[in-house]
């Protein structure tokens, strides 16, 4: 049996042999908006009944609990120890003499049966330090026996700073009975501030119309406070959700070119973000001054910010990537359109230093520090000594970056046609290859022109050697496409009147060999007509002669430019970031901290808000790395929001709908999915995942709900799923399921929890590994086509193509500065954090307080580990080509966590993170 006092244990792994957990995280981390507590049964002779505090005389489970009758105490002495943490900033001699010396923590604990019974808050006095540098406090008060159980307990802080309260452990003696021990897990801050008032109720999840006497109108004021009132600038130390629409990111007050349209609303439809009430702008009053470059300013409930610790490796990772950018930039001499001069130039910024620097995604920050010193030190006694130039030279040593995984295994995968098609399928964007055929557009054609393709009959059969008709070719299944037409032919001259930048439209088309792999045969490019020019389109094919050679090699370089951009600005952002904020603003201003599904709930929104917060402020803000270095520039959130606008439901971001969708899978008579390329390892591996979600979280739904009226009567969650459509994401009308049923809700939170978790890590963790060789994976095209345009000679080329096909390449991809604002970036989102908590291994207290909660999370623990054998297995497998061979990738990013992290030898293997916190 599981002990209470084994959910306090570090280790993060379950037992696989008795299939019941030995043990669960419980890493420090800060409670979402009203502290989303957990209290946990430790003392070996303690009882929880209902979640209540009681005498007992014997271990039993809180459930074995319900059936025996509450003993009642007289009267009984109550004594709480709580463990308390400054800021490190606040860290100071004189901030630690004050909280030793002073009365400034006071305890207030409520009955659960009793309505408005609560004692006048009492005095915690300083006790101790722990060995982990944590104030210990300690109280003791008599409690009269008519405040019967305990419901709930206030902290109240009356010191000069926001303190983080870890613990309260109570421990309660009445007359000649046993000492009862019960541990409420606050793992939150709270400020000075009087009107932060904080209550933390027990562990046993309740539903609304199952909330005790006694809390009901706590639960009730919490709920309210969380929410505000829609007015005024957010303090940093505040706990209120409420939304607003992407109007942050410009700046047109100090710069008029950095104005950007509102995203959210009719015009421009795009999910809610969460409310700042910054100070709008005075030239342009649409618009809300951003935070500060620096990060000050930035708002989010105190509870999302980032934990020390998190937040110091997001910080020592950042300076990281803004030095090796600096370095590398130094070669540019200002010039922001350069190009690099060969390809032998590119490989040179993997070689040399980095082999020494550690991986920054595996060490800790001190680690880094402590590295980081003793370069500077070298730094600063070459600068001594006057050796100026060796000091630049050895700086840029140092931050080198390290050969990402896909060059390491293969020099030469970047040029390759069989790697370009194998990427759709296990790469870092596996979210667009479709099965799509006749090929038309639906745009209209009096704007943009014939909405036709020039991907013929004839072409198709000649491409795949006459091996079948193309009528055969569509009956079989064999011909998949990478659609990038309609999305970016609307944005294709808005583009190319920016500075050194280019933008086609297109559609690649690929054969579906015998061998279960991919061969891309065709790729159209086009450009719409405008006033003064008619519509230019051209179709590539691999070539038979040098200069057919080279033009496919460009054409694949604008598809790629296509897709990376929008992986990062759909796949990734809008899909994963972006569309999970509602979710999350939601759940806090709608579901009680006590109610069971924001408790499934909260570990896959944890810090989500903060790094979407830090998002805004340098990645997708104007000018910013994704407007300044991806396709297609300044107008990179038009086309997220264009792409929501027409393509995002929320019940086709259920896995297994999406592939449907797609036509990357069929659904058969008995349910189960069939897909259409076998060896599709983001699909393969993503639905076994998805199966073990939705399993656990049916065990979990109905645990909690017996009925379907129980969910149709449950006015929080309804009130939740109504605010996420209609103030979450309310330029969206369609594609929300009704939570009327068992098979309703588990759907929409399997949804919610496979998005924030399998579907981020699938487009996340392989972004340094496949576009950290920017060849492979540019993230822009900055020239045309040579045979476009009226400088053309004879043979419909530009002469300096004739002449020098290299140079034309490498004008083509991104610039030096381009690059060295990119790679840096890639490697920080690419990276895993300190503490991070993984999917299947991290259980929430609440969750292993109850027998069948516990049960069921010990069965989903054990699906997950055999995933992760059984993807093992697949990568050792020969027959499947599309994940295994020479120079090719294995096919990791939905991997489980499984083993110890030192032991992998790539980030895309450390296990699927609970939430988006990267």
């Amino acid at each position: 049996m599981l002990t209470a006092t084994q959910t306090l244990a570090p280790a993060v792994r379950l037992s696989r042999s008795h299939g019941a957990p030995s043990s669960f995280s419980s890493q420090p981390r800060r409670a979402a908006a009203v502290s989303r507590v957990s209290c946990t049964r430790v003392g070996a002779l303690s009882e929880v009944v209902n979640g209540e505090l009681v005498v007992g005389d014997q271990e039993q489970t809180s459930d074995d609990l319900l059936t025996r009758h509450k003993k009642v105490v007289a009267d009984y002495t109550l004594s709480a120890t709580v463990t308390v943490s400054l800021k490190q900033d606040d860290s100071t001699p004189r901030k630690v003499a004050d909280m030793v010396n002073r009365d400034w923590l006071f305890l207030d604990f409520f009955s659960s049966h009793t309505e408005g019974m609560h004692r006048e808050p009492q005095l915690a006095r300083y006790s101790h330090m722990d060995g982990k540098g944590s104030f210990i406090y300690e109280a003791s008060f008599s409690i009269p026996s008519s405040l019967d159980a305990i419901g709930a307990v206030q902290v109240v802080n009356r010191y000069s700073s926001e303190v983080y309260i870890s613990d309260i452990d109570v421990h309660l003696c009445g007359g000649s009975h046993q000492w009862t021990d019960i541990t409420f897990h606050c793992n939150s801050w709270i400020d000075y501030n009087p009107s932060d008032q904080r209550f933390f109720f027990p562990l046993k999840s309740y539903l609304p119309s199952q909330t005790p006497r006694g809390v009901k109108n706590l639960r009730t004021k919490e709920l309210e406070a969380i929410r505000g009132n829609g007015r005024g600038e957010r303090k940093e130390w505040e706990r209120i959700y409420d939304y607003d629409v992407y109007n942050d990111l410009g700046d047109p007050d100090n710069d008029p070119a950095t104005r950007r349209p509102v995203l959210g609303g009719p015009e421009r439809p795009y999910p809610r973000r969460c409310r700042t009430g910054r100070r709008r702008c005075r030239t342009d009053p649409s618009s809300e001054s951003p935070a500060a470059k620096d990060g000050a300013g930035i708002y989010v409930p105190r509870d999302e910010a980032f934990t020390e610790r998190k937040a110091g490796a997001f910080a020592t990772k950042r300076a990281l990537s803004a030095l090796s950018a600096f370095t590398t930039a130094q070669g540019v001499s200002g010039d922001r359109r350069r190009s690099f001069p060969s390809l032998a130039a590119i490989d040179a910024l993997y070689e040399d230093g980095y082999k020494n620097r550690p991986s920054s995604s595996q060490q800790e920050a001190d680690n880094l520090e402590g590295y980081f010193r003793e370069v500077l030190q070298k730094q600063v006694k070459l600068l001594l000594e006057g050796e100026k130039e060796e000091f630049k030279e050895e700086l840029r040593k140092v931050f080198k970056f390290q050969t990402p995984e896909i060059h390491d295994k293969d020099k030469l995968a970047w040029f390759r046609d069989e790697e370009f098609a194998r990427q759709t399928l296990a790469g870092m964007n596996p979210l667009s290859i479709q099965l799509d055929f006749p090929i038309f557009s639906k745009l209209d054609e009096e704007t943009y022109g014939p909405g036709d393709s020039l991907i013929t009959r004839e072409l198709i059969e000649e491409q795949i050697n006459g091996v079948m008709t193309a009528e055969e070719a569509v009956l079989n299944k064999k011909l998949f496409m990478l659609d990038y037409h309609d999305m970016f032919l609307p944005f294709v001259h808005a583009v190319r009147e920016l500075d050194d930048t280019t933008l086609y439209a297109s559609r690649t088309l690929f054969f579906l060999t015998e061998e279960g792999t991919l061969r891309p045969i065709a790729i159209e490019l086009t450009r719409p007509k405008s006033p003064n020019t008619p519509q230019w389109r051209q179709v590539f094919t691999p070539g038979t002669s040098v200069a057919a050679s080279w033009l496919w090699q460009l054409a694949k370089t604008h598809v790629l430019a296509h897709d990376t951009g929008y992986h990062q600005l759909v796949s990734h952002w809008l899909r994963t970031h972006c569309c999970v904020e509602p979710y999350v603003i939601a759940a806090n201003r709608r579901l009680s901290q006590m109610h069971p599904i924001y408790r499934l709930l909260h570990p896959h929104f944890r810090f989500t808000m903060e790094i979407n917060a830090q998002a805004r402020g340098m990645l997708i803000n104007a000018n910013g790395i994704i407007e300044s270095a991806f396709a297609p520039g300044k107008h990179c959130m038009e086309l997220s929001s264009a792409v929501y606008d027409k393509f995002w439901r929320f019940d086709m971001e259920a896995l297994p709908a999406d592939l449907i969708r797609r036509g990357m899978a069929i659904e058969c008579e008995d349910g189960e999915l069939e897909l259409t390329i076998e060896d599709y390892p983001y699909a393969n591996d993503g639905l076994l995942i998805w199966d073990s979600i939705k399993e656990w979280v049916s065990d979990y739904v109905n645990h909690y709900y017996q009925l379907a009226s129980d969910i149709h009567m449950d006015k929080e969650l309804q009130g939740w799923w109504n605010e996420v459509r209609t103030k979450g994401h309310p330029d969206k009308e369609e594609g929300w399921p009704e939570l009327n049923c068992h098979g309703s809700l588990v759907e929409v939170l399997t949804t919610i929890i496979w998005v924030a978790s399998g579907h981020h890590a699938a487009v996340n963790f392989g972004q340094y590994p496949y576009a950290g060789y920017f060849p492979n994976r540019p993230t822009i095209a900055r020239r045309n086509m040579p045979t476009e345009g009226q400088a053309c000679s004879h043979d419909g080329m530009q002469p300096t193509f004739v002449e020098d096909p290299v140079r034309v390449l490498l004008d083509t991809f991104p610039s030096q500065y381009q690059t060295t604002l990119v790679l840096p970036v890639l490697n920080l989102l690419s990276s895993h954090s300190p503490g991070e908590e993984y999917m299947g291994t991290h259980a929430e207290s609440a969750w292993m307080a109850d027998r069948e909660v516990r049960a069921a999370f010990g069965r989903f623990n054990e699906r997950m580990m055999s995933i992760a054998e059984m993807i093992d297995c697949r990568n050792k497998d020969p027959e499947r080509k599309n994940r295994q061979g020479p120079g090719v990738v294995p096919y990791v990013l939905l991997k489980p966590s499984y083993g110890d992290p030192k032991d992998m030898t790539s980030v895309m293997e450390m296990g699927i993170p609970n939430s988006i916190s990267i």
